[in-house]
């Protein structure tokens, strides 16, 4: 087969001019070797994972009750004020089968994923919230969004595959830019005005598609794989230009505050604190204004390195290195960073039930997942990883309740998360972790 060039473009013609983008790397190149607004409009469901790191302390976050009306134990004392809106799930398990238990990986990838992991680089499968983007981001300017509040593009629980992780926003100046900067389209604006940039752009993209075709019959397998993958990419690109040249639908709940002020770097708990609330505002900000239905938010990572004033371990080697209290029964300062953790929770849970939308608020028309990487941090346990939920998904799940999962595969919440938006499964998981059973205590 004739070789193509390294630096070979693909070019299309544009009023007269010629417009090149360029190749990503092929094998080719290389050697042998729910309720409605007021206007009468439907409000659009939303999907949101939240997460945090390292799990619990189970004699003091567990409720001793199921169902309605459970108990708060005092690491969750936190979340009382939104018992109402969440549900939680303990007693559902993370099966390794034939794969390693890799410390602070497998419990968060199986849970997002269904698959256990065979080594710490490997990320089988896609994550729950890019599964849901194909089914309900097709009408947003951004399919998904994820923000950090850790600081550090690399926390991240999102991948498409192995080698694509969906990296996530971690200053809230450059998220608040990234949403509400020049291509943003005030959906209550009185009047609406194409802009001429996104016109050129998306005609650009618009005249390399026949010679993209061409180009695809004269390669390998492999590198129409590649192919395939890249101008998925540009035609995403090409449906959000489509989004911007279009006038969009006026949502009441979309106010756009001024640019907030950056913060420094650091993993004070206080800081963190902060950095999560401003991220998360902005989240939710462009969850109003229907930038994105489907998002992330990531409160510390599995590995979490949160600092606590007065104290000289960080979180992850709190949980290894402290000694249990054999008066209290759990580990005190370990347990210090879990009750921050829920105390973020709360916040975020209760930001979504703040924004009001037609009769109800964005919580009641959402359904948030969130999950940890361990059950027990200190002997790296994935058994019993508790997990939450908050939202209604438009009126179809129940909420304020305990669910004992007794040891079932914990991959039921994210199955029944999928189905609840729409997706068309009969299962999920691999192996120990599949499941078709959705939990119907929580389902309307």
């Amino acid at each position: 087969m004739r070789k193509l060039s390294r630096r070979r473009f693909l070019k299309g013609a544009l009023d007269g001019g010629v417009v090149t983008i360029a190749l990503p790397l092929l094998d080719i190149f290389l050697n042998d070797n729910g309720t409605a607004f007021a206007e009468g409009m439907p409000i659009p469901t939303r999907f949101g994972t939240w997460s945090w790191g390292l799990g619990m302390s189970k004699s003091i976050f567990v409720p001793k009750k199921t169902g309605p009306d459970f108990d708060l134990p005092e690491e969750i004392a936190a979340l009382a004020s939104v018992k109402k809106h969440i549900n939680l799930y303990t007693n559902f398990h993370v099966f390794q089968d034939d794969a390693p238990n890799l410390c602070h990986h497998s419990g968060w990838v199986v849970l997002r994923s269904g698959i256990a992991p065979l080594t710490r680089e490997n990320r089988p499968g896609e994550t729950i919230d890019v599964a849901v983007a194909r089914q309900l981001g097709n009408a947003t300017r951004f399919r998904s969004l994820s923000a950090t509040a850790t600081g550090d593009v690399r926390d991240s629980f999102s991948y498409e595959n192995g080698n694509s992780v969906n990296t996530p926003e971690w200053s809230p100046l450059r998220f608040y830019q990234r949403l509400f900067g020049d291509d943003f389209q005030n959906p209550n604006a009185s009047t609406f005005t194409p802009d001429p940039a996104v016109m050129i752009r998306k005609s650009a993209l618009s005249a390399v598609q026949e010679e993209a075709r061409k180009l695809g019959k004269s390669v390998g397998a492999d590198d129409r794989a590649r192919l395939d993958q890249y101008f998925t990419g540009l035609r995403d690109l090409e449906r959000r230009f489509d989004l911007q040249l279009k006038k969009p639908d006026p949502r009441e709940a979309c106010i756009v505050t001024q640019a907030p002020q950056d913060l420094p770097i650091g993993l004070d708990a206080g800081l963190l604190s902060t950095r999560h609330r401003m991220m998360t505002d902005l989240m939710l900000m462009a969850v109003a204004c229907d930038q994105t239905r489907v998002f992330n938010m990531f409160y510390a990572s599995a590995f979490s390195a949160t600092t606590k004033p007065g104290y000289d371990k960080p979180h992850h080697t709190a949980t290894h290195e402290e000694a249990v209290d054999p008066e209290l029964g759990y580990q005190p300062n370990t347990s210090w960073y879990t009750r921050r953790a829920m105390e973020e929770w709360a916040y975020y849970v209760q930001a979504l039930a703040d924004f009001r939308e037609g009769d109800g608020t964005l919580l009641d028309n959402a359904f948030i997942y969130a999950t940890t990487d361990q059950s027990f941090a200190k002997i790296h346990a994935i058994d019993g990883i508790p997990m939450f939920s908050a939202g209604t998904a438009g009126g179809r799940i129940k909420t304020g309740l305990h669910i004992d999962g007794g040891g079932t595969p914990g991959c039921r919440l994210g199955f029944t998360a999928q189905q609840l938006m729409g997706l068309d499964i009969q299962s999920w998981g691999d192996k120990s972790n599949n499941t078709s059973s959705a939990i119907s205590e929580i389902l309307v």
